[in-house]
């Protein structure tokens, strides 16, 4: 659905915006509006069924609405804002379903990403994995859960790089920035970090030893795709945030 556009607006702005720009200019602002954006929901900043308004991001971005509204345009097409009759335009929610399935395919990725990593491991990725475990453990250590975040993240991605398969290190990045602002209660409390990191330790050893198998079993468990952790998982995100009607 394409949002309405005011003529006079575009020529001239409504009172107390910022002048229109250029065409090319304004393309340009657009993108960097939506770029903003996009991180800012994928990031779980906005969440799910956040309410959106225009108005409010001209004033932020120091625009007139135009740039804002073909910003909103690209992320209605990428599926992370909806626009509706009643609740006007908000951050899009995922059914429950969704999300399921999601886990479940990059619980897959993983699981074969760990199992490449295994096969084709090198010196420098035993050493780089066991400076990763260093990084984790110390983070556990100090309680510090914003860094245990940044450190798992840096764990799985050298995990990525590992598998020698760009492709799928790829399609994984892509799958788990979708999922992400899903996610935000991973890693809250000292249980959950407790358990992720032995789970990495469990992971690393079987990849540095060559154990494509194990790896792939652990990766398997350590993803919340399974029953009982996507049940886990569920439990920890407000039911707001999943478009129930959907399932």
């Amino acid at each position: 659905m394409k949002l309405a556009v005011d003529p006079t607006l575009e020529r001239s702005g409504a009172p107390g915006e910022a002048p229109e720009a250029p065409a090319r200019g304004r393309a340009s602002l657009a993108s960097d509006i939506r770029a903003t954006l996009q991180a800012e929901i994928e990031q779980g900043k906005l969440a799910p069924g956040t309410p959106i308004d225009e108005r409010a991001l001209a004033a932020r971005f120091n625009v007139s609405r135009t740039p804002v509204r073909e910003a909103l345009q690209h992320l209605v097409a990428r599926d992370l804002v909806v626009i509706s009759p009643r609740q006007g335009i908000t951050v899009a929610r995922l059914s429950i379903g969704k999300v399921r399935a999601m886990l479940e395919y990059i619980g897959e990725l993983e699981t074969l990403c760990a199992r490449f990593a295994a096969r084709r491991a090198s010196d420098e990725l035993r050493e780089q994995l066991d400076r990763a475990l260093m990084a984790c453990q110390q983070a556990a250590i100090e309680g510090d859960t914003d860094q245990y975040a940044i450190a798992n993240a840096q764990f799985h991605d050298l995990i990525y790089e590992g598998c020698l398969n760009r492709y799928l290190a790829e399609q994984i990045r892509t799958a788990r920035r979708h999922s992400e602002r899903y996610r935000m209660a991973d890693l809250r409390n000292r249980g959950q970090i407790a358990r992720s990191l032995q789970d990495h330790f469990d992971i690393a050893r079987a990849i540095q030893s060559g154990d494509e198998a194990k790896a792939a079993e652990v990766m398997m468990k350590h993803v919340p795709a399974g029953t009982t952790g996507f049940s886990e998982f569920l439990a920890a995100v407000p039911r707001h945030f999943f478009d129930l009607g959907a399932d």
